[in-house]
């Protein structure tokens, strides 16, 4: 059997990791959107780290399958912010909705522009 699969450069696992987030984060900027699920307590460690490390943070939960409004919300929330970077936690909606919305952090225009099938197609940037 022949594949090929392609992933992000770089996926930490490890108990406590967590606690060196800050330190990896510092080429990103200072302020992140945090998307979590229905349960936004499951982040407290999270944004406690990011605090000490000097990074603001503002939170938005995907209560679940994640919708083209709620990724808009995400991204208006971001943008108000000022938000320079985007970390998820938590399961699939959580990731796909963050993806989503730091795509459009650096592309202009609206979400569906870029959505494939139902939207305009158009390349991210």
């Amino acid at each position: 059997m022949n594949f090929e699969f392609a992933t992000a450069t770089r996926i930490i696992f490890g108990t406590g990791k967590v606690r060196e987030l800050s330190s990896m984060l510092g080429g990103f900027g200072k302020r992140a959107l945090v998307l979590t699920g229905r349960n936004t307590s499951r982040a407290d460690i999270l944004l406690t780290v990011l605090k000490a490390g000097g990074i603001s943070a503002t939170i938005f939960s995907i209560p679940g399958e994640p919708t083209i409004g709620m990724v808009e919300q995400g991204i208006a929330a971001a943008r108000l912010a000022g938000c320079e970077f985007v970390i998820s936690i938590g399961g699939g909606s959580v990731i796909d909705a963050g993806k989503a919305t730091a795509a459009m952090l650096t592309n202009d225009g609206e979400l569906l522009d870029y959505v494939e099938v139902i939207g305009r197609g158009r390349a991210l940037v």
